[in-house]
């Protein structure tokens, strides 16, 4: 209890640094300065009280959510689900993806009085929690209230195993006080009952990130874009790039132009505020660059696009022959693969993969998977698959067969959640 109070003692003492910080943060985007109620709890009118809470702090976790949403929707049509997030990027995915079918609010700073209002306003039956957001607060009141707490998808990467593995003894009886902890992979599960967890309350799903699927009418409009964009040009894709990525990127596109005059490539920036940074970029490298959202269609001359759209990522990976996976070549730890995977595309991404470790690792020995480390093995890379389209097809068909063999992780969570909920009618 010592430890409570001194982290809510603190958590209330920095406050003004995190309005700071939100303004600050607003200067890029906006949405930074919007629904400030929302992060302490006051959120009545804005959801449907006694269903499922399902929290998604990232784009990325929110992108593997839709899946499970989908699939509780179908199966609990009585109830509502309310999915928080912690950015406006996370909400504007959430409101793209489900409109009205949900309630979105964001989920409030871990403070007592907040988590209270929230919790009284919500009611759930049952919190679910994406991956691993461990907020102390939120998880004791949840366990006073005997509301189940389920961690979904959950992973642990040994960077930050490490970290939690300094304050153990906090984090035991933390651990102890969910229900259920579905972990991707064995290692997961392991690390996680080293710092605490007891073995009956973890069961071992997999990623529902292979749940991915590429439905007949995304697939239309893929080719339908890629005919009005370049129909006879190959095109590759940088996706979900950071600062000092996309530096690498057009210096490598620059080189690979010199080879193949006609190459399109399209950079997708990780967030929306780095857009206007990204277009700048292109002009500083003399590349000649349209933007999605002008809805221009490209010229033989045009050497880029530029992503400045929100949602469509998906969609532009089946536009493409070759992606490359940012967070990789910086220190992020990679994003998600499997998404280019899923529509037979060779993928490259650099060293740093620790955020989806085990899924490199199957796609790596699986033969699906690029590893590089700079520029020029980038561009010696992507130079060998242009030339050769017999081993673009065997990385892309390799890729997805590691998806087809690793599919089935969402209805293993889905039955593991199922014991609490309402029954079924079947």
């Amino acid at each position: 209890m010592l430890f409570f109070l001194i982290y809510q003692v603190i958590f209330y003492c920095i406050q003004p640094l995190i309005w700071l910080r939100l303004l600050y943060r607003s200067f890029k985007n906006s949405g930074y300065r919007k629904r400030i109620f929302e992060r302490y709890g006051f959120c009545r009118k804005k959801v449907r009280p006694g269903g499922i809470v399902l929290h998604s702090v990232s784009v990325g976790e929110t992108l593997a959510a839709v899946p499970l949403v989908r699939a509780l929707k179908n199966r609990y049509p009585n109830l509502p689900i309310t999915i928080t997030t912690m950015t406006p990027t996370g909400s504007e995915r959430v409101l793209s993806a489900f409109g009205k079918e949900v309630s979105h609010v964001y989920l409030p700073y871990d403070l007592w009085g907040s988590i209270r209002r929230f919790l009284n306003s919500t009611r759930p039956r049952i919190v679910i929690i994406m991956e691993t957001e461990l907020w102390p607060n939120l998880i004791y009141q949840l366990h006073k209230r005997k509301i189940p707490l389920i961690i979904a998808n959950a992973r642990l990467s040994e960077r930050s195993y490490r970290g939690y593995s300094r304050i153990r003894p906090l984090m035991k009886p933390l651990l102890r006080q969910t229900t259920l902890l579905c972990a991707q992979h064995q290692s997961d599960a392991e690390r996680f009952i080293d710092l605490g967890l007891r073995r009956s309350q973890i069961t071992i799903t997999g990623s529902i990130k292979f749940d991915i699927s590429i439905t007949p009418d995304l697939a239309a409009r893929a080719v339908t874009l890629r005919r009005q964009w370049a129909p006879n040009r190959p095109i590759w894709i940088a996706a979900s790039t950071h600062q000092g990525e996309d530096e690498i990127i057009f210096e490598a596109h620059k080189s690979l132009l010199l080879q193949f005059p006609n190459l399109l490539l399209i950079v997708v920036p990780r967030h929306p505020e780095r857009f206007s940074k990204v277009k700048q970029l292109a002009d500083n490298y003399s590349l000649s660059y349209i933007t999605r959202q002008s809805g221009m269609i490209p010229e033989e001359s045009t050497q880029v696009i530029v992503a400045d759209t929100m949602g469509e990522l998906l969609l532009l990976y089946g536009v493409a022959d070759i992606a490359f996976v940012g967070g990789s070549l910086v220190e992020v730890g990679g994003h998600n693969p499997l998404e280019a995977a899923a529509h037979a595309l060779p993928v490259i991404m650099g060293p740093h993969v620790f955020n989806f470790t085990a899924i490199c690792k199957k796609l790596s020995s699986d033969q699906a998977l690029l590893i590089i480390h700079d520029k020029q093995e980038l561009v010696k890379k992507i130079t060998n698959l242009l030339n050769d389209a017999d081993y673009r097809r065997y990385f892309g068909r390799n890729a997805v067969e590691v998806i087809e063999k690793n599919h089935g992780a969402l209805e293993k969570l889905l039955e593991s959640i199922e014991p609490y909920l309402p029954q079924r009618r079947h």
